[in-house]
């Protein structure tokens, strides 16, 4: 089978996409529990992801973030702090997407994970060591670590949180 040549390789058209997102963190009887959403995917299959969505118009990150962890976990949220940004890279529709999603850490307020909607299959309080190995990406197992001390919480060395 012959090679194309990279002169002859068609590339891709890029565009650029931002959504936000919260990383809501809370402190139960037997230790700190992340909130995550489950997802069925066509290509990867299940998915356990951070909650996080695209600016609806002229929405601040801030307001996209709080507005779509609200709606995809059903709970009330309040921002404690920037946390940063991940970026990634996917294929939609013959172009190429630089994604870059910037999270907040956030705790919840009110609001009941019952009442998420439907871009999750399910939501659940996971606590922290069990988390890390649920999570599908690792860009986003990176900005949870990133998190932590922001939390008080600092991984200890057996993989376990203080």
């Amino acid at each position: 089978m012959a090679r194309l040549k990279a002169a002859s390789r068609t590339r891709l058209p890029i565009a650029e996409a931002t959504s936000a997102g919260g990383i809501v963190i809370r402190t139960a009887a037997h230790g700190p529990e992340i909130c995550l959403g489950k997802r069925r995917r066509e290509r990867v299959g299940v998915t356990w992801t951070l909650p996080k969505g695209t600016p609806d118009g002229a929405e601040t990150t801030e307001q996209t973030a709080l507005r779509e962890v609200t709606e995809e976990t059903g709970l009330e949220v309040r921002i404690l702090e920037p946390v940063g940004a991940i970026e990634y890279w996917f294929v939609q529709r013959s172009s190429r997407i630089h994604k870059t999603v910037h999270y907040f850490l956030m705790e919840a307020t009110g609001g009941e994970l019952s009442a998420h909607d439907h871009e999750f299959d399910e939501v659940r309080w996971v606590p922290l060591p069990e988390a890390e190995a649920l999570m599908t990406f690792e860009t986003e197992r990176q900005i949870v670590e990133r998190a932590l001390p922001l939390a008080g919480l600092v991984p200890l060395t057996d993989g376990s949180q203080a």
